[in-house]
Protein backbone atom coordinates (compact mmCIF):
# COMPACT_ATOMS: atom_id res chain seq x y z
CA UNK A 1 0.00 0.00 0.00
CA UNK A 2 1.35 3.55 -0.87
CA UNK A 3 2.70 5.85 2.07
CA UNK A 4 -0.60 7.91 3.96
CA UNK A 5 0.92 11.49 4.20
CA UNK A 6 -0.95 14.00 6.48
CA UNK A 7 -3.24 15.99 5.22
CA UNK A 8 -4.38 19.32 6.79
CA UNK A 9 -6.77 21.27 5.01
CA UNK A 10 -7.00 24.84 5.48
CA UNK A 11 -10.40 26.67 4.26
CA UNK A 12 -10.09 30.08 2.91
CA UNK A 13 -13.92 31.17 2.38
CA UNK A 14 -13.55 34.54 0.80
CA UNK A 15 -12.10 32.84 -2.26
CA UNK A 16 -13.84 29.21 -1.52
CA UNK A 17 -9.74 27.46 -1.91
CA UNK A 18 -8.69 24.76 -0.30
CA UNK A 19 -4.57 24.94 0.91
CA UNK A 20 -3.03 21.90 2.28
CA UNK A 21 0.01 21.31 4.54
CA UNK A 22 1.08 17.58 3.50
CA UNK A 23 3.47 16.12 5.41
CA UNK A 24 5.49 12.38 5.47
CA UNK A 25 4.38 11.55 9.48
CA UNK A 26 8.27 9.84 10.18
CA UNK A 27 10.49 12.83 9.07
CA UNK A 28 8.04 15.58 9.36
CA UNK A 29 9.19 17.19 6.28
CA UNK A 30 5.86 18.70 4.68
CA UNK A 31 5.16 20.48 1.68
CA UNK A 32 2.69 23.58 1.37
CA UNK A 33 0.27 23.20 -1.73
CA UNK A 34 -1.94 26.34 -2.83
CA UNK A 35 -1.39 29.25 -0.31
CA UNK A 36 -3.16 31.52 -0.60
CA UNK A 37 -2.83 35.55 -0.57
CA UNK A 38 -5.64 37.63 0.97
CA UNK A 39 -6.65 39.84 -1.43
CA UNK A 40 -8.79 42.98 -0.65
CA UNK A 41 -10.11 44.10 -4.78
CA UNK A 42 -11.84 47.16 -3.70
CA UNK A 43 -9.05 49.00 -2.61
CA UNK A 44 -6.12 46.83 -4.13
CA UNK A 45 -4.27 45.47 -0.90
CA UNK A 46 -2.92 42.52 0.01
CA UNK A 47 -2.21 40.95 3.33
CA UNK A 48 -0.94 37.76 4.56
CA UNK A 49 -3.12 36.63 7.75
CA UNK A 50 -4.43 33.46 6.03
CA UNK A 51 -1.19 32.07 5.28
CA UNK A 52 0.70 33.31 8.13
CA UNK A 53 -1.87 31.01 10.14
CA UNK A 54 -1.38 28.44 7.61
CA UNK A 55 2.59 28.65 8.66
CA UNK A 56 2.02 29.15 11.64
CA UNK A 57 -0.08 25.56 12.53
CA UNK A 58 2.30 23.87 10.49
CA UNK A 59 5.62 25.36 12.85
CA UNK A 60 3.50 24.40 15.84
CA UNK A 61 2.90 20.63 14.37
CA UNK A 62 6.56 20.33 14.21
CA UNK A 63 6.52 20.43 10.93
CA UNK A 64 9.17 21.41 8.59
CA UNK A 65 7.88 23.29 4.81
CA UNK A 66 10.21 22.13 2.17
CA UNK A 67 8.23 22.40 -0.98
CA UNK A 68 5.75 25.01 -2.01
CA UNK A 69 3.72 24.08 -4.73
CA UNK A 70 0.94 25.69 -6.96
CA UNK A 71 -0.82 23.26 -9.00
CA UNK A 72 -1.73 25.66 -12.13
CA UNK A 73 -1.59 29.29 -12.34
CA UNK A 74 -5.08 29.92 -10.52
CA UNK A 75 -7.64 32.98 -11.56
CA UNK A 76 -9.48 32.71 -8.56
CA UNK A 77 -7.00 33.63 -6.10
CA UNK A 78 -3.37 35.16 -5.45
CA UNK A 79 -0.53 32.72 -4.42
CA UNK A 80 0.77 33.33 -1.54
CA UNK A 81 3.89 31.07 -2.97
CA UNK A 82 6.34 34.20 -2.24
CA UNK A 83 5.68 35.42 0.91
CA UNK A 84 6.05 31.26 1.83
CA UNK A 85 9.02 31.06 0.71
CA UNK A 86 10.30 34.18 2.09
CA UNK A 87 9.22 32.68 5.51
CA UNK A 88 10.07 28.78 4.66
CA UNK A 89 13.22 29.35 2.32
CA UNK A 90 11.31 26.10 0.40
CA UNK A 91 11.51 26.38 -3.27
CA UNK A 92 8.50 27.71 -5.25
CA UNK A 93 7.24 24.56 -7.85
CA UNK A 94 4.58 24.48 -10.85
CA UNK A 95 4.05 22.14 -13.95
CA UNK A 96 6.44 22.61 -16.94
CA UNK A 97 3.59 23.83 -19.03
CA UNK A 98 3.00 27.37 -17.48
CA UNK A 99 5.02 28.96 -20.06
CA UNK A 100 2.14 27.85 -22.41
CA UNK A 101 -0.07 29.77 -19.82
CA UNK A 102 2.68 33.00 -19.59
CA UNK A 103 2.12 33.35 -23.46
CA UNK A 104 -1.36 33.41 -23.34
CA UNK A 105 -1.54 35.80 -20.63
CA UNK A 106 1.21 38.33 -21.54
CA UNK A 107 -0.56 40.20 -24.44
CA UNK A 108 -3.70 40.31 -22.35
CA UNK A 109 -2.15 42.32 -19.81
CA UNK A 110 0.38 43.93 -21.99
CA UNK A 111 3.37 42.79 -19.62
CA UNK A 112 6.35 43.12 -21.64
CA UNK A 113 8.69 43.09 -18.87
CA UNK A 114 7.71 39.72 -18.01
CA UNK A 115 9.57 36.27 -19.50
CA UNK A 116 7.51 33.59 -20.63
CA UNK A 117 10.47 30.38 -20.09
CA UNK A 118 8.90 29.91 -16.24
CA UNK A 119 11.98 31.43 -14.44
CA UNK A 120 10.10 33.35 -11.94
CA UNK A 121 9.27 29.98 -10.35
CA UNK A 122 12.12 27.64 -9.07
CA UNK A 123 11.41 24.73 -10.23
CA UNK A 124 8.98 23.33 -13.39
CA UNK A 125 7.99 19.87 -13.16
CA UNK A 126 6.97 17.63 -16.07
CA UNK A 127 4.36 15.17 -16.48
CA UNK A 128 5.78 11.60 -14.62
CA UNK A 129 8.64 13.55 -12.43
CA UNK A 130 9.26 12.15 -9.42
CA UNK A 131 10.03 13.69 -5.97
CA UNK A 132 10.34 12.69 -2.24
CA UNK A 133 8.57 14.42 0.80
CA UNK A 134 10.80 12.86 3.53
CA UNK A 135 10.13 9.47 2.86
CA UNK A 136 6.97 9.50 0.72
CA UNK A 137 7.28 9.60 -3.00
CA UNK A 138 5.63 12.18 -4.78
CA UNK A 139 4.37 11.56 -8.74
CA UNK A 140 3.30 14.86 -10.79
CA UNK A 141 0.72 13.52 -13.37
CA UNK A 142 0.16 15.82 -15.97
CA UNK A 143 -3.85 16.82 -16.25
CA UNK A 144 -4.39 19.77 -18.28
CA UNK A 145 -7.93 20.75 -19.98
CA UNK A 146 -8.90 23.91 -17.11
CA UNK A 147 -5.58 24.86 -18.21
CA UNK A 148 -2.54 23.94 -20.38
CA UNK A 149 -0.23 23.83 -17.16
CA UNK A 150 -2.68 21.77 -14.42
CA UNK A 151 -0.50 19.21 -12.63
CA UNK A 152 -1.99 16.65 -10.19
CA UNK A 153 0.63 15.55 -7.73
CA UNK A 154 0.64 11.80 -6.32
CA UNK A 155 1.98 11.99 -2.90
CA UNK A 156 2.01 8.70 -1.63
CA UNK A 157 -2.14 7.20 -1.29
CA UNK A 158 -3.21 11.03 -1.65
CA UNK A 159 -3.64 12.88 -5.00
CA UNK A 160 -3.91 16.88 -5.35
CA UNK A 161 -6.12 17.58 -8.37
CA UNK A 162 -6.28 21.48 -8.25
CA UNK A 163 -9.33 22.52 -9.58
CA UNK A 164 -9.42 19.72 -12.05
CA UNK A 165 -11.95 17.76 -10.38
CA UNK A 166 -14.22 19.37 -7.49
CA UNK A 167 -16.53 17.11 -5.17
CA UNK A 168 -18.40 14.33 -6.56
CA UNK A 169 -21.93 16.60 -6.19
CA UNK A 170 -20.13 19.95 -7.71
CA UNK A 171 -18.28 17.98 -10.77
CA UNK A 172 -15.42 19.32 -12.71
CA UNK A 173 -13.37 22.34 -13.79
CA UNK A 174 -14.37 24.65 -16.26
CA UNK A 175 -12.58 24.96 -19.71
CA UNK A 176 -12.96 28.67 -21.24
CA UNK A 177 -9.89 30.40 -19.94
CA UNK A 178 -7.07 30.24 -22.76
CA UNK A 179 -6.60 26.92 -23.65
CA UNK A 180 -8.70 25.48 -21.44
CA UNK A 181 -9.99 22.32 -23.41
CA UNK A 182 -13.03 19.97 -22.66
CA UNK A 183 -12.00 16.88 -24.60
CA UNK A 184 -8.56 17.40 -23.00
CA UNK A 185 -10.13 17.52 -19.77
CA UNK A 186 -11.92 14.81 -19.98
CA UNK A 187 -9.28 12.67 -21.19
CA UNK A 188 -7.01 13.79 -17.89
CA UNK A 189 -9.78 13.05 -15.27
CA UNK A 190 -9.77 9.42 -17.06
CA UNK A 191 -6.30 9.39 -16.04
CA UNK A 192 -6.85 10.31 -12.43
CA UNK A 193 -9.89 7.63 -12.52
CA UNK A 194 -7.04 5.44 -13.60
CA UNK A 195 -5.21 5.51 -10.17
CA UNK A 196 -6.37 3.19 -6.93
CA UNK A 197 -9.92 3.26 -6.37
CA UNK A 198 -8.56 4.40 -2.68
CA UNK A 199 -6.60 6.98 -3.88
CA UNK A 200 -7.74 9.85 -1.54
CA UNK A 201 -8.82 13.26 -3.94
CA UNK A 202 -7.92 16.50 -2.60
CA UNK A 203 -9.81 19.26 -4.68
CA UNK A 204 -8.45 23.44 -4.52
CA UNK A 205 -11.86 24.44 -3.84
CA UNK A 206 -15.96 24.10 -2.88
CA UNK A 207 -18.67 25.79 -3.28
CA UNK A 208 -20.82 23.65 -1.32
CA UNK A 209 -23.17 22.01 -3.98
CA UNK A 210 -27.14 22.26 -3.67
CA UNK A 211 -28.72 20.83 -0.92
CA UNK A 212 -24.64 20.56 0.89
CA UNK A 213 -24.66 22.39 3.92
CA UNK A 214 -20.80 22.19 5.09
CA UNK A 215 -18.15 22.53 3.29
CA UNK A 216 -16.21 19.68 1.82
CA UNK A 217 -12.80 19.08 -0.03
CA UNK A 218 -11.71 14.80 0.27
CA UNK A 219 -13.25 12.37 -1.69
CA UNK A 220 -11.85 9.10 -3.62
CA UNK A 221 -11.13 7.49 -6.54
CA UNK A 222 -14.03 5.33 -6.37
CA UNK A 223 -16.50 7.40 -5.10
CA UNK A 224 -15.60 9.88 -8.28
CA UNK A 225 -15.97 7.06 -10.80
CA UNK A 226 -19.14 6.74 -9.24
CA UNK A 227 -21.04 9.69 -8.43
CA UNK A 228 -18.95 12.38 -9.89
CA UNK A 229 -22.14 14.72 -11.36
CA UNK A 230 -20.33 15.22 -14.55
CA UNK A 231 -17.80 12.45 -15.48
CA UNK A 232 -18.79 9.25 -13.35
CA UNK A 233 -18.38 6.11 -15.56
CA UNK A 234 -20.57 5.93 -18.08
CA UNK A 235 -20.16 9.48 -19.25
CA UNK A 236 -18.57 9.62 -22.70
CA UNK A 237 -16.08 11.85 -23.83
CA UNK A 238 -18.87 13.45 -26.33
CA UNK A 239 -21.38 13.84 -23.89
CA UNK A 240 -18.88 15.15 -21.66
CA UNK A 241 -17.75 18.00 -23.88
CA UNK A 242 -21.20 18.91 -24.68
CA UNK A 243 -22.19 19.62 -20.93
CA UNK A 244 -18.60 21.46 -20.28
CA UNK A 245 -19.25 23.20 -23.17
CA UNK A 246 -22.95 24.65 -22.36
CA UNK A 247 -22.21 24.88 -19.10
CA UNK A 248 -18.95 27.29 -19.25
CA UNK A 249 -20.94 29.62 -21.66
CA UNK A 250 -23.46 30.46 -19.04
CA UNK A 251 -20.77 30.38 -16.06
CA UNK A 252 -19.67 34.14 -15.13
CA UNK A 253 -15.93 35.24 -14.64
CA UNK A 254 -14.04 34.38 -11.31
CA UNK A 255 -14.09 38.05 -9.05
CA UNK A 256 -10.58 38.00 -8.58
CA UNK A 257 -9.30 37.03 -12.40
CA UNK A 258 -7.58 40.02 -13.01
CA UNK A 259 -5.33 40.35 -10.39
CA UNK A 260 -5.07 36.94 -9.35
CA UNK A 261 -3.27 36.00 -13.49
CA UNK A 262 -1.21 38.96 -13.44
CA UNK A 263 0.24 37.81 -10.17
CA UNK A 264 -0.10 34.05 -10.63
CA UNK A 265 1.54 33.91 -13.96
CA UNK A 266 4.96 35.45 -12.27
CA UNK A 267 4.87 32.79 -9.20
CA UNK A 268 3.24 34.82 -6.90
CA UNK A 269 4.80 38.23 -7.79
CA UNK A 270 3.14 41.20 -8.27
CA UNK A 271 4.13 43.75 -11.61
CA UNK A 272 7.84 45.74 -10.77
CA UNK A 273 7.15 49.02 -9.68
CA UNK A 274 6.83 51.58 -12.34
CA UNK A 275 8.59 54.94 -12.54
CA UNK A 276 6.66 56.81 -9.48
CA UNK A 277 7.79 53.93 -7.45
CA UNK A 278 4.71 52.42 -7.32
CA UNK A 279 2.96 48.86 -8.06
CA UNK A 280 0.10 48.89 -10.72
CA UNK A 281 -2.04 45.80 -11.92
CA UNK A 282 -3.97 46.10 -14.87
CA UNK A 283 -7.46 46.28 -16.16
CA UNK A 284 -7.56 44.83 -20.05
CA UNK A 285 -11.16 46.29 -21.33
CA UNK A 286 -13.14 43.80 -23.15
CA UNK A 287 -10.30 41.18 -23.86
CA UNK A 288 -12.30 38.07 -22.01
Amino acid sequence: MPAAPMVHAFFHEPTFTVTYVVADPVTRRAALIDPVLDYDNKSGRPHTRSIDATLASAAADGLTIDLIIDTHVHADHLSAAQHAKARTGAPVLIGDQVPVVQRAFRPVFGATDMATDGSQFDRLIADGEELMLGQVPIRAMHTPGHTPACMTYIIGDAAFVGDTLFMPDYGTARCDFPGGDAHILYRSIRRIFDLPPATRIFTCHDYKAPGRDSYAWESSVALQRATNIHIHDGIDEAAFVAMRTDRDAKLDLPALILPSVQVNMRGGKFPPPESDGHVYLRVPVDRF
